[in-house]
């Protein structure tokens, strides 16, 4: 008998059909003797949709915690539907929200991180023999307000309760079959792999591939919980994310195109030492992420730094430099939000020179031009238009992979 953690995503539950379709699946395992434990997303749009109905409301920005109490019912209703379905199959399921399946977070409302997983519910409803259906994405704080743990938040709650549980496997169910070499929606000559390991699939989910969420990634790497990604609609053999994979390490496992990014120039900033300290403080006390960065050479006693950010978090970065402009004493502050990141990943290309050669190559063919440049030991990304991004991936992943 095994533990078996499966979570749904939106599109897998998206409607009547689908729900009875997953319950299926979910009654498949739980027939051969498994124990098993679903976490399951809101259905297809209904996040968008509810976050368009606070902004009908208020335009200018509803509190975040009433946004979390408003974003957490989508997956109320996703649980609720899947143990129905699974009741009208004569098997016994019970629906759990987060708070009740024991995700303790803290208190940064839309971005929560879990605290800790009080399994014991959950363990109690298994050891009935009860199929328990956790809504995923959302938690409880210590002022028992409720929490949501931001987009793709569901995986990491499943993994979060795979990790608790010590369970046998973590598998995620998607609209694709696994993980590929780039979007085969975008990529006719993708290819889908067996494995990757936790470190390639943390940089492929971090540099804007849609398939994992990198904090589910990022956990599961730290309390080595294995990870199957697969199809929810086709049966056949996913992607397994582990620690390491036993064919030998290829040069470039994947191409990634991330649109959610902003530029932001700080030009005529004091060229002395500090200045880049209080620059990305401040940001930090926003919390916003900063990836790329690119400072220039100083010049008549002044540098500029260019740096990217999420494109959700662009205006606040924007407001919160702005308002140090006396303090900084920069000359001008642009952000651009016409921008996307390019990214390649491999393990084997800290090993092999001319990786960077090749993929610049492949974007001088296509006549696309290159801003900005970060690299690593297992990635290059670049910033380009966001126009050429589809372009883009497709002459890269052909120079490696064709």
């Amino acid at each position: 008998m095994a533990l078996i953690v499966k979570k749904f995503g939106g599109s897998s539950v998206a409607n009547a059909e689908r729900v009875l379709h997953v319950a299926s699946i979910i009654a498949e395992d739980y027939k051969k003797g498994n124990n098993v434990v679903v976490v399951v997303s809101a259905q297809g749009d209904t996040t968008d949709d509810l976050i368009e109905k606070a902004n009908e409301i208020n335009p200018d920005g509803s509190s975040k915690r009433e946004l979390d109490m408003l974003l957490a019912a989508g997956e109320q209703i996703s649980i609720a539907l899947l143990a129905m379905a699974l009741e009208k199959m004569g098997l016994p399921a019970l629906s759990l929200l987060g708070w009740q399946a024991g995700f303790e977070t803290d208190s940064h409302h839309g971005i929560a991180r879990i605290k800790r997983v009080n399994t014991e519910r959950i363990r109690n409803e298994i050891a009935k023999r009860n199929i328990v259906i956790v809504a995923g994405f959302q938690g409880i704080n210590k002022y028992d307000d409720i929490t949501t743990l931001g987009r793709g938040g569901s995986d990491t709650s499943a993994v979060a309760i795979a990790a608790a549980m010590k369970a046998d496997v973590c598998q995620i169910y998607t609209d694709v079959d696994g993980v590929y070499t780039a979007d085969p929606r975008k990529v006719d000559n993708a290819r889908k792999m067996d494995e990757i390991t936790y470190d390639e699939m943390l940089e492929l989910a971090t540099l804007g591939a849609q398939v994992l969420n990198n904090r589910s990634v990022e956990m599961a790497k730290k309390y080595n919980v294995e990870l199957e990604v697969l199809s929810s609609l086709e049966n056949k053999p996913g992607t397994i994310v582990k620690e390491t994979v036993n064919m030998e390490k290829t040069l470039i496992r994947g191409v990634a195109k991330d649109t959610n990014v902003a530029c932001i120039s700080v030009v005529g900033l004091a060229d002395k030492p500090g200045t880049a300290f209080k620059l990305f403080n401040k940001l930090a006390q926003f919390e916003i992420n900063v990836d790329i960065i690119l400072q220039s050479v100083g010049r008549d006693g002044t540098k500029d730094i260019t740096f990217t950010v999420p494109k959700d978090m662009g205006k606040t970065a924007v407001e919160a430099l702005s308002s140090m402009k006396d303090f900084l004493k920069y000359k001008d502050l642009t952000i651009d939000e016409s921008v996307a990141k390019i990214s390649v990943v491999g393990a084997g290309m800290e090993s092999h020179p001319g990786v960077a050669s090749k993929m610049f190559e492949a974007l001088f063919d296509a006549s696309i031009n290159i801003h900005m440049i970060s690299t690593s030991e297992i990635k290059i990304s670049v910033l380009i238009d966001s126009e050429n991004a589809d372009r883009a991936v497709k002459a890269v992943h052909d120079a490696f992979f064709d």
